[in-house]
This record gives C-alpha cells, sequence and structure tokens, in this order.
C-alpha cells in the first residue's frame, strides 16, 4: 500500500460540506460515489489511548486518536463532555493522528465520534464514550450577593475557594464565569485580588433588568492539580433606578427614580478634618438602630469631637461606618452647613422616607466635598468609580483575544482536517 495520503477530488468536497453548509447539494454525489455509502464501523482500524476495561482516563494526559490503516485516514474528530464543552484538538498534515491540545476535564464523560475514510475513499466511523478521572483538589467559585432584588448599582461578586494569581489561570477561570443579563448590557469582571472578582456593566443595570450569573468551570484544569469544582447559579434583578446625590457645597440630597427627581432634601455632612467621601458608593445595608461612637473612628473618648449616639434609620454606604442617617440633633445646620464626622445626617422623617425609599444596591453619590473619592473595593463598593477603560485593564482577558470567532474557531478546532 502507498503510505503518502492521495490527495483526491472527495477530500475537497468534504471540506466544502463543513464549511459551506449552502454548498452541501453541490457536493452531493449519485449513488455510485463514496460519500454516499452510509459509514462503516471503523473499529478495528481507529483506536484510542483510552485504557480499555472501563478504567478512567488521566485528564492531565492528551487523548490521541489514531488511524492504523495506513491508506487511511482522519477526516473528522468531536470529542465533547457531558456539559457540552468540546475539547480542542489538532490532525496530523498526514490525517493519521489527532490529538487534544487542551486539558481534559475532570470527573466526566466524554463522546468521541471519529469520521475516516480508506484508501478507496468509503467512509468509516467509530464513537467510543470515557469517563475522566476525578479531580484530588478543586476550585470553588461562590457568587455574590444571594438572590434577591437590588438597586442598579449592585456589583456582581465572585469569590474563589483558593488563591489564583497566574493569569494564564485567572483567563481560564474567567471566561468560565457567564453573566447573562436581560436587557442585554456590556460588562466585564475585575480582579480585585487573588481570590475576589467583581463584575460590573459599563454603565449601571437596567432597571427591572434579570441577571444569571453561572459557572462552566467544573472539571477545567485551573491550575497543575486545582480542577473546578460545580458553583451554583445565581439569579437577581434590579428594581428602579434610585440614584441619590449628595451636592455637599450646597447642603442638599436629590433623589431621583428613573430620573426622574421624587425628593429634594437638606442635610449636613462632614466637617472640616472630618469631610464625606466623594464619589459613587452602594447601599450596602440598612439598620433601623445603630449606636455610634466617636472611638470606632479614632476620636479619643472624652476629647471634644467624642460622641456616643443612638442613631435611626440608618442606611450604610461604607464598612468604615459611613451612613446616611437621622441626625435630630443637627436640624438647624442641614441645608447650611456641614457639621458631622463624615455621614450625611437629615431630620428624622426624612431619614426614614429615605430607609423606606432605598434597597441594597442603589446608588449614593456625593460631590462638592472636600474629602478624598471613595476608593473603589476596600471600603464597599466603589466600583463605579473607576472609568470603564480602568476597569476592563482588571480583567484576565483585557489582552487576550477571546472574540467570538475566537471562541469560534476554538469549536472549530475539535473538527480539524488536515490541509491538502
Amino acid at each position: 500500500m502507498n503510505h503518502t495520503p492521495r490527495i483526491r477530488p472527495v477530500v475537497s468536497c468534504t471540506l466544502l460540506v463543513v464549511t459551506l453548509v449552502a454548498g452541501v447539494t453541490a457536493c452531493g454525489g449519485s449513488d455510485g460515489h463514496p460519500l454516499s455509502a452510509k459509514p462503516y464501523d471503523a473499529a478495528d482500524e481507529i483506536s484510542f489511548n483510552a485504557p480499555d476495561g472501563g478504567k478512567k482516563v488521566d485528564p492531565d494526559k492528551p487523548l490521541e486518536v489514531n488511524v492504523d490503516d495506513d491508506d487511511g485516514r482522519i477526516t473528522d474528530v468531536t470529542a465533547v463532555d457531558t456539559a457540552g464543552r468540546h475539547l480542542a484538538g489538532e490532525l496530523d498534515a498526514d490525517g493519521h493522528r489527532w490529538h487534544s491540545t487542551a486539558p481534559l476535564a475532570a470527573g466526566t464523560r466524554y463522546t468521541v465520534k471519529v469520521s475516516m475514510e480508506d484508501g478507496d475513499g468509503s467512509p468509516g466511523s467509530r464513537t467510543v464514550s470515557f469517563d475522566t478521572a476525578s479531580a484530588k483538589k478543586f476550585l470553588k467559585v461562590t457568587f455574590g450577593p444571594q438572590a434577591g432584588t437590588y438597586g442598579v448599582g449592585q456589583p456582581v461578586t465572585a469569590q474563589l475557594s483558593a488563591p489564583v494569581a497566574d493569569k494564564a489561570a485567572r483567563a481560564t477561570v474567567e471566561r468560565a464565569l457567564k453573566v447573562r443579563s436581560t436587557p442585554s448590557v456590556t460588562g466585564s469582571w475585575y480582579w480585585v485580588d487573588d481570590k475576589t472578582l467583581h463584575y460590573r456593566p459599563q454603565e449601571y443595570w437596567p432597571a427591572k433588568a434579570t441577571i444569571q450569573v453561572s459557572s462552566n468551570l467544573s472539571g477545567i484544569k485551573v491550575t497543575n492539580a486545582l480542577y473546578g469544582a460545580p458553583t451554583k447559579a445565581l439569579k437577581i434583578t434590579t428594581g428602579d433606578r434610585i440614584e441619590a446625590v449628595t451636592d455637599a457645597s450646597e447642603h442638599s440630597m436629590t433623589v431621583k427614580r428613573n430620573g426622574e427627581v421624587i425628593n429634594t432634601i437638606p442635610v449636613t455632612t462632614g466637617k472640616p478634618g472630618f469631610s464625606t467621601r466623594n464619589g459613587v458608593k452602594v447601599v450596602l445595608g440598612k439598620e433601623y438602630y445603630v449606636r455610634m461612637r466617636g472611638e470606632t473612628i479614632g476620636i479619643a473618648e472624652g476629647s471634644s469631637d467624642s460622641y456616643d449616639l443612638p442613631v435611626y434609620y440608618a442606611t450604610r454606604v461604607t464598612w468604615s461606618g459611613e451612613y446616611v442617617h437621622a441626625a435630630p440633633w443637627s436640624t438647624g445646620s442641614q441645608g447650611y452647613a456641614n457639621v458631622s464626622h463624615g455621614c450625611t445626617g437629615m431630620s428624622t422623617s426624612e431619614a426614614e422616607w429615605f430607609y423606606n425609599t432605598v434597597r441594597e444596591g442603589d446608588i449614593v453619590k456625593v460631590v462638592g466635598s472636600e474629602g478624598e473619592t471613595m476608593t473603589p473595593f476596600d471600603n464597599g463598593y466603589g466600583d463605579w468609580n473607576l472609568s470603564w477603560a480602568k476597569w476592563q485593564k482588571g480583567s484576565a482577558l483585557n489582552n487576550d483575544s477571546d472574540t467570538t470567532a475566537d471562541r469560534v474557531d476554538t469549536v472549530r478546532a475539535a473538527r480539524l482536517r488536515p490541509q491538502v
């Protein structure tokens, strides 16, 4: 037999079937054409490196497919796991060997279908299934916040059970984390640290949106011996677009619902030395009663700035203790002067209204203050204080060509044919 694969019109016709669906009719043959025949069972001609006897395959080893007939050649390989993920691979130039170019997923089942043609151009096929061994070390992902309805400023979070520092490994994780919004938005993940990611859109979420978060990381190799674990999906919704904007220089807060002003409230903000932070904050929670003491923010007990007060209708916007709350002791200054220790104070009735109007994830923005700008991640959700360009730089895929076309090519890589 001739050991050199021959170039036949049949091969180019096969390629056309895959790449040009509209050309199937033109490429179809007569009843006597080899491609019109039902593929024969090629079990004796196609071999795998997967162990026999039901033994599980080591996911750290590549999958190999070989045609043992010197005149035969592989024309198609499709390897898919139970999650519907295609295994990328590469076919040697002579068409005798195909091998995977991406790690196999751990703890899953693969179905591999191989098509070939013999020396006469007759099509043959073989389909096998095998299981891969389970991983010994898992990377778990926990999504946040909890299921529920939030304001349009609420970021999605992903907390990892182990640190991931390598950029290639981060890219593997990030590609597997899916966020889908209805209506659709443009968004991106940002690596806050080795174990924490935040996701936000370019702009705020739409009002009345549905956001579904899921992971396709289960079984996927992240680093040596570390594989993704199954992850519980998350579904949240957004309510109306509530925005509270405080102008510290004007001592006034304007509250909008879906772009329409619904209240203007006289307020007092931080006095010199305790200026309220500028920038966008997000409501973290609400507490009907909070005992506020100066010592918690570094004020010495008994000093002129010391305080110990019962505070009601407190809406938290930073972890360090910045609230929007009732401040009946400063009603004479509200609308006229900034006298607080950093919080935004208002009358009890207005604070009650604000408390009952906002929810977690709503936007609280401060402008015109002498204070510094809210930091992005270490004191609440300051994510929106980063420009979209800077936010995108926090993605492990920032310089990665993970476009839609590239993802399609990845799938096609599992169906390569020899170039002729």
